[in-house]
């Protein structure tokens, strides 16, 4: 199953995740150009913060390439959004769970802080739940596409019932019959 076909492209979750990816990437967006706003050294390692967490140009730069990214995705939208945010969200988490390790070692070429590993795993988890919003559940609803792809032989059943419900409530007593016209009237 590819995650890129499953969302029909006017379906309102593509609107949670349009909305996700922007917000998310505003956040990035704005922290960045802070970083390079205060004209960072690229690799200084010196604990120079920029609300309230540590930051260097080389963070600032990955941040306004992040954020740039995300919303791009909002831009695009649909499926490549949700796939985007889901990815992005993945990668947080797992950089916070990478710079939680190397925090006061030479490895933390980005400057990170605990503040920032903070930062990281709430962040990380909000677009990765956008990006994921209606796609996992245990109890999506009927008419989600996404469980419908997942389970298709459930999806046939459901759809046939609805149309022998829609046949025989026209087919009913007193149901409205539609007029018959001719290309002649």
């Amino acid at each position: 199953m590819r995650l890129g076909e499953e969302l029909p492209v006017d379906h309102r979750l593509a609107q949670v995740y349009r909305y996700g990816a922007g917000l998310c990437g505003v956040v990035l967006l704005v922290f960045g150009c802070l970083g390079f706003a205060d004209r960072l050294s690229p690799f200084s390692t010196d604990g120079t913060q920029v609300a309230g967490m540590t930051t260097n140009g080389l963070l600032s730069l990955v941040s306004v390439v992040v954020g740039l990214g995300l919303i791009a995705g909002a831009v695009v939208g649909g499926n490549f959004a949700s796939t985007l945010n889901t990815t992005a969200g993945t990668l947080f988490m797992i950089s916070g769970f990478f710079h939680l390790f190397v925090l006061d070692r030479s490895a933390n070429v980005l400057d990170f802080g605990i503040t920032n590993v903070l930062f990281s795993f709430p962040m990380g988890l909000l677009i990765a739940c956008f990006g994921m919003y209606g796609r996992v559940s245990s109890k999506l609803p009927h008419d989600n596409p996404y469980r419908r792809r997942r389970h298709p032989r459930e999806a046939a059943r459901e759809s046939l019932a609805a149309r022998r419900r829609a046949r025989q409530a026209a087919l009913a007593p007193g149901a409205s019959t539609p007029a018959i016209t001719s290309a002649r009237d």
